[in-house]
């Protein structure tokens, strides 16, 4: 098996004369004049001339062996030996190649973490939507999520109870914005959405396990207008039954966004029901708890008495 070619400046064969710095996994963008050795003029057509011409010949003659002696240790320096201290002070020296944004080695910047940016640990930021909403004790924001939404959850999993290889959790909440529908008023897409935000939560996964055994009924025990982040929204809230397991709630919540064109965002509530599950009253808290980006005065609050 051949070995990685080591970083350092290679010949570009895009751009004769120059030279491109292989950072041991991809080219860079960075480029330099490629190493010119001196070349010694031809013999004279007679073979005297004057002594001054015979010096600057030898001193010619002297420079160009200094310099193919010092690009051959350079050449040498890319094999398995050492490396030259010369090649290691232009690396040094070199500017840091250029951030792709990939990750890949290499990279002197990789892609920013977007977790890692400083956000506040107890608050879920939607930037897409503009807006924020308060993450309760025992609640977390996971980094990674099967549908790759916006989400926050309780703490700790427990074996779903239709599908022991799948692990579920008491409380999930998401943010999204609905896509592939004609409908734009808040109380249409709500009701549009609670019966997709069962069965997702409910009924079956993303990858088609019925988690909880299926559902095998629901009843709607609230709809309402409701005011969040001083936009007016609207709610529906279904019991839902199912084969295994106590069941719960889930919630369908939309409004216009408080930002820009005011696109509608829908966020998705599923709370078990049942002593381990996740008190009901949450749901309208996290709704009040709801704030534009940026904006943390703003008052949300229910619009309508939602009763559980």
């Amino acid at each position: 098996m051949s070995s990685p070619t080591p970083p350092g400046w290679y010949p570009d064969t895009a751009a004769p004369g120059c030279e491109r710095w292989w950072d041991g996994a991809a080219w860079t963008a960075h480029t330099r004049t490629a190493a010119t050795v001196i070349q010694q003029s031809g013999p004279g057509r007679g073979g005297g001339g004057s002594p001054a011409a015979r010096i600057i010949a030898l001193v010619a003659t002297g420079m160009a062996v200094v310099v193919v002696a010092v690009t051959g240790a350079m050449l040498l320096g890319r094999g398995d030996g050492p490396e030259p201290t010369a090649t290691r002070s232009d690396r040094s020296s070199a500017p840091s190649p250029a951030d792709t944004g990939d990750g890949a080695p290499g990279d002197d910047s990789p892609s920013p973490d977007p977790s890692a940016a400083g956000e506040d640990p107890d608050v879920l930021v939607d930037q897409l939507n503009g807006i924020t909403l308060p993450i309760p004790d025992g609640w977390e924001r996971p980094e990674n999520t099967v549908e790759q939404l916006l989400t926050m959850r309780t703490t700790g999993s427990y074996d779903c109870p239709g599908a022991s290889s799948a692990f579920c959790y008491h409380g999930t909440v998401t943010t999204r914005t609905p896509s592939g529908t004609d409908v734009t008023t808040p109380e249409a897409l709500a009701r549009q959405d609670i019966g997709a935000a069962a069965d997702r939560a409910y009924d079956e996964d993303v990858v088609g396990r019925r988690i909880h055994g299926g559902i095998v009924s629901h009843r709607q025990i609230a709809a309402g207008p409701v005011s969040v982040a001083g936009r007016t929204g609207y709610q529906v809230r279904w019991r839902v039954v199912t084969g295994k397991g106590r069941g719960g709630y889930v919630q369908s919540l939309a409004f216009p966004s408080p930002v820009g064109s005011e696109s509608p965002v829908v966020v998705r509530y599923a709370f078990d029901a049942g002593p381990d599950g996740v008190p009901l009253a949450l749901m309208d808290t996290l709704t009040k708890g709801i704030r534009p980006l940026g904006d943390s005065g703003t008052g949300g609050g229910v619009g309508s008495s939602v009763a559980p």
